[in-house]
């Protein structure tokens, strides 16, 4: 299987033809956010990609490729004028934008794990915040004004912002941040015909998993204990995302949507504490 080619097959259609989307934070062919424009380009979506470095560049130009797309853009989403640099080419380019991917979130993964009250220093708190959940504000603030016929954005959650959860710490505050933006934006936002959701996904074997301790039992742990049985699917929160980002999300704003498997109900499991 080639580097460029996702192992779950989405089928074609014509949900979003004529639309055009910026996808953030494609870290490598596994990421969720590589699944989700896989599903908007089978679908008809035209796409440009923002990536950060060199190395990240290698990765992703091939991959963008692979679904037509040449207009991918460096981007450090900590600098003002790098942001005001992708929305002007985007618009230079398009003259528009009806759909914005917000996929990205940085912590110190050592800070990640033990005791959120003893390791968590101000530095990474803020650059954590910064990254992870401001980011979302300020590329909204830049997509919104792009949106002149109106449009749809999205960014990508996780139920650390709702619960404790081991080897989160951090980042399931600036997770619980995330997803109120999402509400004041969509509020901001909503007058314009832009709808604002989030997708709180299930664990997957991302990159990003892959930074956080115990991640493989994180994704064993959703699969046993979710009214399912199963583990969460690319193919469920490329699905939902292009229901938010499509016309067919019409009148769905300032959602949480849970892609988990049902995970996100569980109380206690069943058959937990018998005997």
């Amino acid at each position: 299987m080639s580097s460029v080619t996702s192992q779950t097959t989405f089928p074609n259609g014509t949900l979003m033809n004529g639309k055009r989307g910026l996808i953030m934070g494609v870290a490598n062919e596994k990421s969720i956010a590589w699944g989700i424009a896989q599903q908007l380009a089978a679908q008809g979506a035209q796409l440009a990609f923002t990536y950060q470095g060199e190395a990240l560049e290698k990765r992703m130009r091939p991959l963008a490729q692979s679904v037509g797309s040449d207009l991918i853009l460096p981007c450090d989403v900590t600098d003002d004028l790098a942001l005001d640099a992708v929305f002007a080419a985007i618009n230079q380019h398009w003259g528009g934008l009806d759909f914005l991917v917000h996929a990205i979130a940085f912590s110190d993964k050592n800070e990640l794990k033990g005791s959120f009250v003893e390791n968590t220093t101000r530095e990474n708190f803020l650059r954590t915040m910064d990254i992870s959940a401001f980011s979302w504000v300020a590329c909204a603030k830049r997509a919104a004004p792009l949106m002149s016929q109106g449009g749809s954005m999205i960014t990508l959650s996780y139920l650390g912002a709702e619960r404790v959860l081991p080897s989160y710490n951090v980042m399931g505050v600036a997770k619980a941040a995330l997803e109120a933006a999402t509400r004041y934006i969509a509020r901001d936002l909503g007058p314009s015909g832009i709808r604002v959701n989030a997708i709180s996904a299930g664990p997957m074997r991302t990159l990003a998993l892959a930074g956080i301790q115990g991640g493989r039992g994180l994704v064993n742990t959703g699969r046993e204990w979710s009214l399912m049985k199963e583990d969460t699917s690319m193919e469920g929160i490329a699905g939902c995302a292009l229901w938010l980002l499509s016309d067919i999300g019409r009148s769905t704003t300032a959602e949480i949507v849970h892609v988990d498997a049902g995970f996100h109900v569980v109380g206690v499991p069943d058959g937990l504490g018998e005997g």
